[in-house]
């Protein structure tokens, strides 16, 4: 055998386009010997949270797409709970069988789950990334009968009525709840304004819309529909810059805070030792979908950005944000804080 131009190792084959013919022929060679093309039945998209959120609308809208270009159904399996930020739901896809089949939807808080817990059962590190789906800027709201119109605002409201605004998103540990914190910790507020944690942001959004909330941290993607539906008023966004389907939402930085930057980011994972082919084939499909104007437009329209990114780019957005969700935690006094 030797490494052939096309980069596999093959017989040698002298005439040209062996190396096409012999890739043309694999398919084939696997069904022989019995094993199944990827994908041959329908494949599991395990959601850490329940139907309404973010991530349950990212996984839905990517994972219909992703289907009919692979030719199988893509099923979405919310699993509400699960523990702290969901790590019994984590668990259970990285310890389940590395066939590609299930695939686990996560947000920024699989970086920092290991530094949050006090018992870690799983490390991103038992995974394989996939993809980074899209992103976009966490976005600042209120209840409309809440007197602020600004950042700055609320900030004077919650320090000239203590304990009389509570701010609600995400499930202790989630990545809305640190977010919510680091925002009331930088804006000196940290004490006069109480968080109520949720199980998902779709849960959030009844008591918040009803007024039962008075203000949230959320992905832009899921607040922004209720905005412009006139439920909520936005506040502001966490990105460095205005964005560009919100140009009149002016940014947390502007508002007396300069350096706040957070962004929200939300992708596919599967079991470490997954097949790299079977990767790189979502991986592609993905890709795929977020060039597309049903997926992109979507997104775009609400604020976001889709991204479809190749596993090597995914596995690098992870490398930097896990050290920089550490330093929070450690700044914030939360480390091993949680059962």
């Amino acid at each position: 055998m030797q490494k052939s131009d096309c980069g596999l190792r093959t017989w040698s084959l002298s005439w040209p386009g062996a190396c096409i013919a012999f890739v043309a022929l694999a398919p084939a060679v696997a069904i022989a010997q019995g094993i199944a093309p990827y994908p041959s039945k329908p494949i599991r998209v395990v959601v850490p949270q329940p139907p309404g959120g973010t991530t349950d609308a990212v996984a839905r809208l990517f994972g219909q797409r992703m289907g009919e270009i692979l030719g199988q159904q893509i099923v979405i399996d919310n699993r509400a709970g699960g523990g702290v930020a969901g790590v019994a739901t984590q668990s259970l896809v990285a310890n389940g069988n590395p066939d590609g089949y299930t695939i686990l939807a996560i947000t920024p808080n699989f970086t920092f789950i290991p530094y949050l817990v006090k018992k870690v059962q799983v490390q991103p590190d038992d995974f394989a990334p996939v993809t980074l789906l899209s992103r976009d800027p966490y976005l600042v709201s209120v209840y409309p009968g809440v007197a602020a119109r600004s950042v700055k605002e609320f900030i004077a409201l919650a320090k000239s009525k203590p304990n009389s605004l509570n701010m609600g998103s995400g499930n202790i540990g989630a990545g809305t709840h640190l977010i919510s914190m680091l925002l009331l910790t930088e804006a000196g507020i940290r004490k006069e304004v109480t968080y109520i944690p949720y199980k998902g942001t779709g849960l959030a959004f009844n008591d918040l819309i009803a007024g039962r909330l008075q203000a949230s941290v959320t992905s832009i993607v899921s607040g922004g529909p209720h905005v412009r539906a006139g439920r909520l008023r936005a506040l502001g966004v966490t990105s460095a810059e205005r964005s560009a389907e919100w140009p009149n939402v002016p940014t947390i930085a502007e508002q007396g805070l300069p350096g706040f930057e957070a962004i929200a980011w939300y992708g596919f994972a599967v079991a470490r030792n997954t097949p790299v082919s079977v990767v790189n084939t979502l991986s592609a499909a993905a890709a795929t979908a977020a060039r597309g104007g049903d997926v992109s437009g979507r997104i775009r329209a609400l604020g976001g950005e889709a991204v479809g990114s190749t596993p090597d780019e995914f596995s690098k957005l992870i490398a930097r944000e896990r050290p920089r969700f550490r330093a929070l935690i450690q700044d914030l006094g939360m480390t091993g804080s949680l059962e």
